[in-house]
């Protein structure tokens, strides 16, 4: 056996029994507040709207038995930094009550009372009554181990009956977007970002049904709505910047967190084109790569290879260039460690990781030539350069275009 898998595979390993360990700590410490039917506690707010079934769907809200100020428990904006360890610990603490619902109708007491808690300015004291114990049984955990295979959730149940206190205040802004009935879901997205709400925030209103022309309101499922804000965002400010002064040199970025490896490249274009390329090992230590592209027509098909991760770079990227008044071609590399991204967390992390790329100028560096950029890129990652390069179309693209400029120039 390969002893390079031999010792991820341990590594891997320790991780999973640490994040079992600390799981089974947490039931244990909170066996008290988990041997009746219900849950009381503070919702950071939190909501999910669940795809399988769909049309009919299971959502509901998200309740940790915990007081007091529990919004990062929810709220990925905060998790930069954070050990794989405490996100999953954060993920871990929320009980989610669900009841089925018709993605077409987004009303009703139960939807209204989920849609006034999404719009909460802060944590909100609520009740959750459940048809039994929505808590799993510690012994089966021992014996079955942790699912690494999946984004992680606290216990599930179904549910009887939700309340909150009267007391919850709504934000302005997301109250003024779900009363506006006539404002389309894409400009409502793109309003309520020009006015600082955060991203997460946003893709959970979109995904209960709140944001659009009253006909068109739909619930949405929670995976589905993160990357439709993600690619409507990232859309929006990738067409503000093409009047834009190009940026002047071959500009390379990067950041590691959680077992993931970034390198940015932005690179001197008068039209956008935008690239994800993503490298993994496998359990038996072979080599994946998956790969997208678009031109400055945008998409021809949705990104099937590298999907939610795509426009959650997608609008890293646009972002940064946005804010800098600039506007480049821009190539993004994501290296995936599987030894330290033991359990998937979700795009978020793509996302804040790309955003903590462009603030670190500590890595950023500037060159001549895209080649010189792409080595630079590559040195810090674990598979070749002449690995990353075979698959990017991009980078095939610019050396064909500059060539034929090179030619026009040498025939006049």
């Amino acid at each position: 056996m390969n002893r390079t898998f031999v010792i991820v595979y341990i590594a891997t390993d320790r991780i999973k029994r640490r994040l079992e360990n600390n799981w089974i700590e947490f039931l244990n410490k909170n066996s008290a507040r988990f041997s009746q039917d219900s849950i009381e506690g503070a919702t950071p707010p939190s909501i999910f709207v669940g795809r399988h079934g769909y049309p009919k769907v299971k959502l509901g809200p998200m309740v940790p038995p915990m007081h007091g100020d529990t919004t990062i428990l929810d709220k990925p904006e905060m998790w930069s930094g954070k050990s794989i360890e405490e996100i999953v610990s954060y993920r871990l603490s929320l009980v989610r009550g669900v009841m089925i619902s018709d993605i077409h109708t987004p009303t009703g007491r139960y939807i209204e009372s989920l849609q006034e808690l999404a719009m909460a300015n802060k944590p909100a004291e609520s009740e959750a009554q459940f048809e039994k114990k929505p808590i799993p049984d510690i012994e089966q955990v021992k014996k079955k181990g942790f699912d690494i295979e999946s984004m992680p959730f606290g216990p599930v149940g179904d549910l009887k009956s939700f309340r909150t206190s009267c007391s919850i205040r709504a934000d302005k802004r997301l109250e003024n977007a779900y009363y506006d009935t006539d404002l389309e879901a894409m400009n409502a997205i793109v309003s309520l970002y020009d006015k600082g709400v955060d991203l997460s925030t946003i893709q959970r209103i979109f995904s209960l049904g709140m944001l659009g022309s009253a006909r068109k309101r739909r619930l949405v499922p929670t995976r589905w709505s993160i990357s439709a804000t993600d690619d409507i965002v990232s859309s929006y400010l990738v067409k503000n910047t093409e009047t834009n002064n190009v940026v002047d040199r071959f500009e390379v970025y990067k950041y590691s967190h959680l077992g993931n490896y970034y390198s940015i490249i932005l690179i001197p274009d008068q039209l956008w084109s935008f690239e994800m390329q993503e490298v993994w090992f496998d359990t038996q230590g072979n080599l994946g790569f998956a790969v997208d592209f678009e031109d400055a027509n945008g998409l021809h098909q949705y990104p099937s290879s590298v999907a939610g991760a795509y426009f959650a770079a997608k609008l890293a990227v646009a972002e940064h260039l946005s804010k800098r008044k600039r506007k480049a071609a821009a190539l993004v590399l994501r290296e995936i460690h599987s030894d330290e991204y033991v359990v998937p967390v979700g795009v978020w992390q793509i996302r804040e990781g790309i955003r903590q790329a462009f603030d670190n100028l500590v890595l950023k560096k500037e060159f001549d030539s895209l080649g010189h950029a792409s080595k630079y890129a590559c040195s810090t990652l674990s598979v070749s350069e002449t690995e990353w390069v075979k698959n990017s179309k991009l980078y095939r693209n610019y050396k064909r275009n500059q060539l034929r400029i090179s030619q026009f120039f040498s025939d006049i």
